[in-house]
């Protein structure tokens, strides 16, 4: 979840019926587009979504020496407190390990050691697998909000909830900056700000996972709420003729078996509807019937 500071740059060009500002962050190409006139206005809304969301990854990223994770990270068993803002983040991931039933873990990031999802045929041996997961587990954790505590060689990795969560404060503040309606788009996961002026829908393409050229596997219309998707399209290991996600089960360190390539899922926030299609993920074949239950509207491609 890193850019770089050299990359980051606000670039605004006119779309056909809005100004499209764009710019790199969380490793994603990132988008605000924004219903207004002006070019001048659309840079400075651009530049407003950007900054917050660059924030955010400066903070949470897992990639970075220096900040809030490298602390807790580094901590070799000792208690840190932490500040409110990253405390919520915590109780977040908290609660999707017991709506889960440990399915979803912010201790499991350690498991990249052993797994390489570049594509090719490679596994991990098993016994490296089963020695990692000795630093896996969020119920060895002592967390007792505001003070994180782990186990000497455990890590946390927010990188499961920290996009959702960049795109719903981007979007919440130019809700507050303006009536004009803007659409928050990084990688793929989009929220809008506020309904048109002119009642106009937002259209969204769905990407389809098996084919070469680049026609959406549906075109959704959006006026407010928001979309995030989850899915294996380019991380996994085909062997054997069996393709492994790069979606990991905690509990046995290996890939989540039978789940769909990829899942849609919409919701009034981007953090509900990125929890909801990672929650699904992790059922795997029972990522339909899961979703069904929640009652809200999503897309999945096998």
């Amino acid at each position: 979840m890193s850019s770089g500071a050299a990359a980051r740059a606000v670039v605004v060009s006119r779309g056909d019926d809005c100004w499209r500002g764009q710019f790199r962050a969380m490793a994603s190409p990132c988008e605000v587009l924004c219903k207004t006139p002006s070019a001048a206005e659309a840079e400075r809304l651009t530049s407003i979504a950007a900054h917050e969301v660059w924030r955010i990854e400066d903070k949470f990223s897992r990639y970075l020496p220096d900040n809030i994770i490298a602390t807790i990270n580094n901590a070799a068993g000792e208690a840190v407190a932490l500040d409110p803002e990253t405390a919520q983040m915590i109780d977040f991931a908290a609660t999707l390990f017991e709506l889960s039933e440990a399915k979803f873990d912010i201790t499991s990031g350690v498991l990249r050691r052993d797994w390489n999802f570049d594509g090719g045929s490679a596994l991990p041996a098993k016994k490296a697998v089963a020695a990692t997961l000795e630093l896996v587990g969020w119920q060895k954790v002592a967390w007792k909000t505001p003070t994180l505590q782990l186990l000497p060689g455990m890590e946390i990795d927010l990188g499961g909830i920290g996009k959702e969560f960049a795109v719903d404060r981007a979007t919440t503040m130019l809700r507050d900056e303006t009536d004009v309606s803007c659409l928050v788009n990084l990688g793929g996961d989009l929220a809008v700000s506020c309904k048109s002026a002119d009642d106009k829908a937002w259209s969204v393409g769905i990407e389809a996972i098996q084919t070469a050229n680049e026609v959406p596997a549906s075109l959704l219309k959006l006026r407010v709420g928001a979309l995030a998707t989850s899915g294996d399209a380019r991380r996994y290991i085909l062997r054997d003729g069996i393709r492994y996600s790069h979606i990991l089960d905690p509990r046995n360190g290996w890939p989540v078996v039978d789940a769909p390539r990829s899942i849609t899922v919409a919701a009034d926030t981007c953090t509900q509807a990125g929890m909801l299609s990672t929650l699904a993920m992790l059922e795997g074949r029972g990522a339909e019937a899961f979703l069904d239950a929640q009652g809200v509207d999503f897309w999945c491609d096998r």
